[in-house]
């Protein structure tokens, strides 16, 4: 019972050290409400790749893509496993939407951290996409280069906002998780995800509907 009593408090303490050792600048909720809005424009680019991919392609065979936007969208480098790429590219800005959202849902510091990989991961990949038309491909997809500008401008932003914030260390900060992520946090988080998925989900289904006539 001493045991259980004393758990309970290192616990409670560990969730007022966390509350009581994070803070933000003035300015941070304003940078998160650009970074909102430029993964909502990568959201969209990436979005509508998706549907050139479910809607135009594959192109007549006598149509020459050399060193047009479309070799970038008909190249091998396109997809990954049959999945396009840019759909893919919708899915990580996805991810960073509803961690936003959740963010201003809780202000937690965990959802802060949490999204410093993730932005990583995104300017990684966009950099070798980016190596690939430049030096591979020998082709430029102007819509490529702006989701790929839109990944260094969220990264750029994160720091931003890590730099002028204080958070607890990463440890502290797992341990209250449960703070960010409860049931309110996860609920907005699935609705955004569907609301978000919908479109894609219907450039699907568009494909596989009979065209009147047909």
């Amino acid at each position: 019972m001493k045991e259980m009593v004393y758990e309970k408090t290192i616990n409670f303490k560990s969730k007022e050290t966390v509350a009581a050792m994070h803070s933000y600048g003035s300015t941070v909720p304003k940078l998160f409400a650009v970074f909102t809005a430029i993964a909502v424009i990568g959201w969209a680019v990436s979005i509508f790749l998706t549907g050139v991919h479910f809607w135009v392609l594959p192109l007549p065979a006598s149509f020459d893509v050399t060193g047009t936007p479309w070799a970038v969208m008909t190249s091998e480098w396109a997809y990954v496993m049959g999945i396009p790429l840019a759909l893919m590219g919708g899915f990580y800005y996805l991810t960073t939407l509803v961690l936003s959202g959740l963010w201003f849902q809780t202000r937690h510091p965990l959802v802060l951290k949490v999204l410093t990989p993730i932005t990583i991961i995104g300017v990684m990949s966009s950099a070798f996409f980016v190596y690939l038309q430049l030096f591979v491909i020998e082709a430029i997809c102007p819509f490529c280069l702006v989701s790929a500008v839109a990944t260094v401008l969220l990264l750029v932003l994160e720091l931003v906002m890590l730099r002028m914030s204080k958070l607890p260390p990463l440890r502290e900060l797992v341990r209250d998780a449960r703070s960010a992520f409860d049931r309110k946090g996860l609920t907005w988080m699935f609705l955004l995800f569907i609301i978000a998925l919908l479109p894609v989900i219907s450039f699907w289904f568009a494909t596989i509907i009979p065209a009147p006539g047909s």
